[in-house]
């Protein structure tokens, strides 16, 4: 069995998940291969992708996508691009219908086997508070570590997450779009020539 295999095997959330709200069954999303030219490190899957069985299959990934600056076939090539978040399933919501966390027992059971197997990646993308935490042992706000972007470029790159929640921070944030998100694309297209 590969590591993918493991990992698409886990159970050890099904009793947590069993209590959320949803009440749904572990379906870990596994999508990397080794030696990928890009990472992205993001938070856990939502309700979307949980059903598809495949990362970013919504419109935060269609705006992920955009940022980035690549179609679909480029973002869904695992030879290419790994995507690999801080839990592999959908944690569920809570009883007001909110995303639960990330549970941490699958960062500490994974994450370690996972980045040794991808090996050294030349750019890494960090999408949201979970992944800027775990990957830079960032402290701040999303905000700042977002702000403070030309400390880790052009190997890493933190960003907000793609929601639709955020479209607010976004427009109080308009050097975001101006002056990140051109470099990144520029990263991108670089590693992936």
């Amino acid at each position: 069995m590969t590591l993918q295999d493991d990992i698409s095997a886990c159970r050890i959330c099904a009793d947590r998940f069993a209590q959320t709200a949803t009440r749904h069954a572990p379906r870990p999303v596994v999508w990397f291969d080794q030696a990928p030219r890009i990472l992205i490190a993001g938070q856990a899957p939502g309700i979307r992708v949980h059903e598809a069985g495949k990362p970013f299959w919504d419109r935060s990934g269609d705006r992920l996508r955009e940022w980035l600056g690549v179609d679909a076939a480029t973002f869904y090539d695992r030879s290419r691009i790994a995507i690999v978040p801080m839990a592999f399933c959908f944690p569920g919501y809570d009883g007001k219908g909110s995303d639960l966390p990330p549970p941490p027992v699958c960062k500490a059971t994974w994450h370690d086997r996972v980045m040794a197997h991808l090996g050294d990646v030349p750019l890494t993308i960090l999408v949201g508070g979970y992944a800027h935490r775990w990957h830079l042992d960032a402290r701040g706000s999303v905000t700042q570590t977002v702000f403070d972007w030309q400390m880790h470029a052009p190997r890493v790159f933190p960003l907000p997450h793609p929601s639709w929640r955020n479209t607010g921070w976004l427009k109080k944030n308009p050097w975001f779009a101006r002056e990140l998100l051109p470099r990144l694309r520029y990263a991108v297209k670089e590693v992936l020539e």
